[in-house]
């Protein structure tokens, strides 16, 4: 931990050693540092806890890109963008980030309802490959929104879902 005298250069309490590791380029302490600042009680720094985010999801950390993903959907540190949301939140889920698969599911689930009839039929394919990918790796609630993506769906749209499924875990 840090002592009182660096406390005031450092918004959270995080060991050296990871501070040290983080700044040699360790994803891994990269996230971890991000994920302290973000999290800590004190008042965060959205904008430092990004940073580290950033570094470490450059290296294709899938919770620093998911938690990058969260950042631009909430403003967190950084102005609102869906676009920007999704650009990091589908990086995590083409990883294979569960908890990112589930996200944009939902995210597919909303425009399947609330976007241009022209893109429905695409949304709900896609809401059912995310729910079904994240099902497969035992996510909350991932199989019963799977089911209820396919109650909204043809079976043709079915039959493509399951392709695109089979096609990912392929890949």
């Amino acid at each position: 931990m840090l002592n009182k005298s660096e406390a005031g250069t450092a918004p959270v309490s995080t060991p050296q050693h990871t501070r040290t590791a983080a700044a040699a380029g360790d994803a891994e302490a990269q996230f971890a540092l991000g994920f302290s600042i973000a999290a800590s009680p004190a008042p965060q720094d959205y904008a430092q806890a990004m940073q580290w985010y950033e570094k470490a999801a450059d290296q294709n950390h899938r919770l620093a890109q998911f938690n990058l993903g969260q950042m631009f959907a909430h403003g967190q540190g950084v102005p609102q963008s869906d676009s920007m949301a999704v650009k990091w939140i589908r990086m995590a889920a083409e990883g294979g980030d569960a908890g990112a698969q589930y996200n944009l599911g939902e995210r597919c689930g909303q425009a399947s309802v609330h976007g241009p009839e022209t893109e429905a039929m695409e949304s709900r394919v896609e809401c059912y490959k995310w729910f079904t990918l994240a099902a497969a790796q035992n996510y909350r609630n991932a199989l019963a929104k799977s089911d209820s993506a396919t109650m909204r769906m043809t079976r043709e749209e079915v039959s493509e879902g399951n392709r695109r499924v089979k096609e990912f875990a392929a890949a």
